[in-house]
């Protein structure tokens, strides 16, 4: 695996920026920058350290999928960790195997650095090389939601 970055700044302060990207209150704020990386997108569970989480979208064919993670860090308005470890394939948890091996373990990391009320988010995440290409293409399409989201 090899780690990406990406960042953006949005002019609103960080815990402002951090709810907003978590979906916190109104789980639609998350569902509608995700939805750059699928239509479908949300999540089922708990952005608690230690939770386990779902991140999850129906494909084409209206088939339930994504990925089971856990919650490593989430220090509220500065960072959160997400480290993932299974794919969720309808209802069925895929935590081993050739699917998963390849990249069981990566972590994707959200930090949030206010200054003077304007806030740099930044995404570090451990990818394939087989999706390079795709992220370079859709976490800054991603981002640039979320700063219309937050900046109204």
């Amino acid at each position: 695996m090899k780690k990406i970055h990406y960042k953006i700044e949005i002019n609103a302060p960080a815990m402002q920026v951090y709810k907003t990207m978590l979906g916190l209150g109104n789980i639609s704020t998350y569902e509608q920058w995700t939805a750059e990386f699928n239509p479908t997108s949300t999540y089922e569970g708990s952005w608690e350290k230690g939770a386990k989480m779902y991140f999850v979208g129906t494909d084409e064919n209206g088939k339930r999928g994504g990925m089971i993670s856990e919650i490593a860090e989430n220090i509220p308005g500065g960072f959160v960790s997400i480290r993932h470890y299974g794919i969720l394939n309808g209802e069925n948890e895929i935590t081993e195997g050739p699917e998963v091996e390849k990249w069981a373990g990566g972590l994707e990391n959200y930090s949030f650095q206010e200054n003077q009320g304007k806030t740099t988010v930044s995404v570090e995440t451990d990818i394939t090389e087989d999706f390079q290409e795709y992220f370079d293409s859709t976490w800054p399409k991603a981002l640039q939601k979320l700063k219309e989201i937050v900046e109204g």
